[in-house]
């Protein structure tokens, strides 16, 4: 492989990987932001039914936020095989289904060090917040 080439695959491939880590940082966000919208609502309107519709949004974006990180790993994996020079890797592909013997399961980003603290905290404080409210 042309070595021009193959930094601008390499460059391709980093500009998702970016993309993705982008996307979940914005579902992060959003993700606390509709929480506390409900947590407002909540307190405004003294109804508990806000702060058990604030799960929704919590899960739904953990589930994502797990979607996105599981897509950036194989943009990893497919980046170390471009670096490696793999002959499996066509010239400027990102077709992911080359680094598919690798497992990367949806799951498993979804329980990952990196999500759990974050999403598990957003959950909590709904608990902990409908725990308190409930007094």
């Amino acid at each position: 492989m042309d070595k021009d080439i193959k930094f601008k695959h390499l460059d391709y491939i980093q500009s998702v990987i970016t993309r993705m880590n982008h996307c979940s940082f914005l579902l992060k966000g959003w993700s606390v932001t509709l929480v506390a919208a409900l947590f407002a609502l909540a307190a405004k309107d003294a109804d508990i039914r806000f702060i058990c519709m604030a799960y929704l949004p919590a899960l739904a974006f953990w589930i994502l936020d797990g979607f996105f990180l599981n897509q950036e790993r194989r943009y990893r994996d497919l980046y170390a095989l471009v670096i490696k020079d793999n002959p499996s890797v066509p010239e400027l592909s990102m077709d992911t289904t080359t680094v598919e013997s690798i497992k990367r399961e949806w799951v498993d980003a979804i329980f990952s060090k990196s999500l759990v603290p974050f999403h598990g905290t957003v959950l909590l404080g709904i608990l902990l917040v409908m725990g308190i409210f409930s007094l």
